[in-house]
């Protein structure tokens, strides 16, 4: 099963970080968060993946043209201009990038890449979201509902202190911190969808959350996966630094590729 992953928007929220690179390479702990994301799907056996390409592509195929190397040990023979390849520990990964365009829509990328996807089902999610989803009981969930497409519903993070009132009171009881009960149920990414969803986008200018997903809905063929674990986008300066601060610490529950312990 592929994966297809949305990399090609300007990342203006971001800004300090996207004038220099593509959000997708914007790193956490020393990797792209796009690096990330591909080692949750890795971890559950998906390892060939069509990634949409647009604002700063280039920097996302020079990252994988040199990650091979950049893995690894290897000497240069100048004098014959050859590289010999001491100890690889690239990834065994088969990566698509394809040059989706510089001003196309979310659901335009997608149609861009038909025939790298072909006709079997897909996974699909964003290339700024992580999450400890359990990528195998999602895609059981997507046939046993036998639906075009499944989105996976997640808590949005709470960004405030919340307020601890007694009921019918004018006084504060007191203060918790923010958390995911805090949060209304948003659009997560993570979907897995059937190549006819293909069919529902019009061209470039057509969003993916938009008509395609409306349509979906009103032919009842958008079914819903509850993510009730961890998940974070990385949208903003202050969401990057909460998923650093989180890696630093030894507690990056995305990491589900490693053991816990060995994250302490």
């Amino acid at each position: 099963m592929k994966v297809v992953i949305f990399a090609g928007g300007y990342g203006t929220r971001i800004s300090e970080e996207t004038s220099i690179v593509p959000k997708p390479l914007v790193e956490i702990d020393s990797m792209p968060i796009l690096w990330h994301i591909m080692k949750i799907y890795a971890a559950h056996g998906l390892t060939d993946f069509v990634i949409c390409c647009g604002y700063k592509g280039h920097l996302i195929k020079d990252y994988f043209l040199n990650l091979y190397h950049r893995s690894g040990d290897f000497t240069i023979d100048l004098a014959t201009n050859t590289v010999e390849v001491e100890r690889a520990a690239a990834e065994p990964w088969r990566v698509t990038l394809a040059d989706t365009g510089l001003e196309t829509m979310t659901g335009g990328r997608l149609a861009r890449v038909r025939d790298y996807i072909g006709d079997e089902t897909f996974c699909l999610t964003y290339g700024d979201g992580v999450s400890d989803i359990d990528i195998t009981a999602l895609i059981d969930f997507h046939r046993r509902e036998g639906t075009m497409a499944t989105v996976t519903a997640v808590q949005q993070p709470g960004r405030f202190g919340a307020l601890d009132l007694d009921p019918d009171s004018t006084r504060v009881r007191g203060f918790r911190e923010k958390s995911s009960r805090d949060g209304h149920l948003i659009n997560g990414g993570f979907f897995v969808c059937e190549p006819g969803v293909i069919d529902l986008v019009d061209g470039d200018d057509t969003v993916w959350e938009q008509e395609p997903l409306h349509r979906l809905v009103e032919r009842g063929e958008l079914a819903v996966y509850h993510h009730r674990g961890f998940w974070q986008n990385m949208d903003t300066l202050r969401d990057k630094q909460v998923l650093q601060k989180m890696a630093e610490a030894g507690d990056a529950p995305w990491k589900i590729w490693q053991p816990r312990a060995a994250a302490q």
